[in-house]
């Protein structure tokens, strides 16, 4: 698997640029502030990182950063000048953090801020991990996973321990409120069926006079419907001598059929009011109950009735306080247990990792010219509070020059060069370990030179033996090592352009010998066309 393109256009200084990558190592060059690093920053943002709109090309819309792999998978990410983004995979929408996950395991980018993590122990647990693999990983899920159960289990004590010692004032005043709802027990939407019977109750005589007037209209002799049938009687007659009469007809018959619905609709209303004055005295004392309660613990019935229930929860939590407070507490200890069993699991394993790690690492220091340097793993149990979701283990890898000198943690070094070196050692080591196809180096030879910056460019050819590696440099002897070099460079016109295209033949001979002395004398290319040389053999 590689990076076959890489496209940018619209970041910082680079209108578009192309890359065409191959397998091996390949070697960006160029002079400060051409926009090398830039180049990577656009594929860090294929990785996930975050962007804003400062990143998009003044004068640009938006900036798009597009990567293809050899597998075909296409990965890109779009940022517009108004801060908003958008990433796609095969052409398809995605989140960020979804492209993350497809192109994270393919690619192990090193920044300069990577020097800095190196300086914190804190990262280094995730040092020896990342080299253990399965070994560790597999257990420190397991680990997680006990973690989040003990998590929950000593949340229910706390809550428990919470409810029991609230304190006593509130909870009287809870279970006083408790008792005055239930003494007045409402039901769901009750007080909305009292204000709709209130109406008849309070109206009741008027109501039924005049509904009696309705009905005696519709239904007593010479009334409507006796008015309908002598009509329908007499449609009867006639429509046997036309029938055209036949469908007025029908229409007095349907007529007839709905004022006979209403008249037993009003004769139902009828029966049913009620001629009650204790009836309506009880509506309204229990209206104005419900009203209380809403005023009191409402502003809804609905309300109520949910204060109800949280008060009858809280009442619950507080009985028998004590034997559910011993029972959380025995599923605390038992899952505090496990959390445990598995903190020692997983320390065994890291140490169990260490020493191959540390073999592996010195032995990566050495191809870098690093000496008779040592290196230690110290793993130191934490207290228990201070677990982390990454186990019971402090984890800091300690560094000795030499065999006489005691070890001392990574930041002590004063040598920006030997922390490159370190770095290095420590991405070749990672590289063999988890598999990751392509390695991106941004000025790893940085404060070294000489000697040991033939040692780095002989490494990170070796690197490329099993994984595709790209790296920024402006060292001439980590250039020449390279397989394919490409130059960026700034092209001046209306607006400043970035340039990369890929040196070849003479002219990488010109740019290696740019980067040796600035020149491109006689001189200067003898030794470029000689260090070129004994790169190869």
């Amino acid at each position: 698997m590689i990076l076959e393109t890489l496209h940018v256009r619209d970041l910082a200084l680079i209108d578009e640029a192309w890359l065409e990558l191959g397998p091996g190592l390949t070697a960006l060059t160029g002079e400060t502030g051409a926009g090398k690093t830039v180049l990577l920053s656009a594929l860090a943002l294929l990785l996930g990182e975050r962007a804003d709109s400062s990143l998009v090309r003044a004068g640009a819309d938006a900036a798009r950063v597009e990567a293809q792999f050899s597998d075909g998978m296409v990965a890109a990410r779009r940022i517009s000048a108004d801060g908003r983004g958008r990433a796609t995979l095969n052409g398809e929408m995605t989140t960020v953090g979804a492209l993350a996950q497809a192109t994270g395991p393919l690619i192990d980018l090193h920044g300069q801020h990577d020097h800095q993590a190196l300086m914190r122990p804190a990262a280094h647990i995730e040092y020896l991990d990342r080299w253990a693999g399965a070994a560790v990983s597999t257990l420190l899920a397991v680990y997680r996973d006990a973690r989040l159960t003990w998590q929950a289990a000593a949340q229910a004590v706390a809550d428990i321990q919470a409810a029991r010692d609230r304190d006593a004032e509130d909870l009287e005043m809870g279970r006083l409120a408790l008792a005055e709802i239930e003494r007045i027990d409402p039901l769901p939407g009750e007080d909305d069926d009292l204000r709709a019977r209130l109406p008849m109750l309070e109206h009741a005589e008027e109501l039924a006079e005049h509904t009696r007037t309705a009905l005696d209209a519709l239904r007593t002799e010479g009334g409507v419907l006796e008015l309908l049938y002598t009509a329908d009687a007499a449609l009867e007659r006639a429509s046997g001598m036309d029938e055209a009469l036949g469908e007025l007809r029908e229409r007095m018959a349907e007529a007839r059929g709905d004022l006979e619905g209403l008249a037993d609709a009003l004769a139902d209303y009828h029966t049913h009011i009620e001629h009650d004055p204790q009836a309506l005295t009880a509506a309204f004392e229990r209206l104005a109950e419900l009203e209380g309660l809403c005023k009191r613990f409402g502003p809804t019935l609905n309300a109520v009735l949910e204060r109800r229930d949280s008060l009858l929860r809280t009442a619950d939590m507080t009985e028998n306080v004590e034997e559910r407070l011993a029972q959380a507490r025995a599923a605390e200890q038992q899952a505090r247990d496990e959390l445990t069993d598995a903190a020692a699991g997983l320390t065994a394993a890291r140490r169990a990792a260490a020493d191959s790690f540390i073999a592996a690492l010195t032995d990566a220091a050495a191809d870098l010219q690093l000496g008779q340097v040592t290196f230690t793993v110290d793993i130191a149990a934490r207290p228990f509070d201070a677990w982390t979701a990454d186990g019971a283990d402090k984890v800091e890898i300690l560094y000795a020059p030499s065999p006489q000198t005691p070890a001392r943690p990574l930041a002590k070094i004063a040598s920006g060069g030997e922390i490159s070196r370190v770095m290095l050692a420590l991405k070749s080591v990672f590289g063999q370990a988890d598999g990751r196809p392509i390695l991106v180096f941004d000025e790893i030879d940085a404060g070294i030179g000489g000697a040991v910056a033939t040692a780095v460019g002989a490494k990170l050819k070796q690197l490329a033996q099993t994984h595709q590696v790209i790296v920024v440099t402006h060292l001439a002897q980590v250039a020449v090592y390279a397989d394919a070099q490409l130059r960026v460079s700034k092209q001046a016109g209306d607006a400043t352009r970035t340039i990369v295209e890929p040196v070849t033949g003479a002219a990488r001979t010109a740019e290696i010998a740019r980067m040796l002395s600035g020149s491109t004398d006689t001189v200067a290319c003898a030794h470029a066309t000689e260090l070129l040389r004994n790169a190869t053999t």
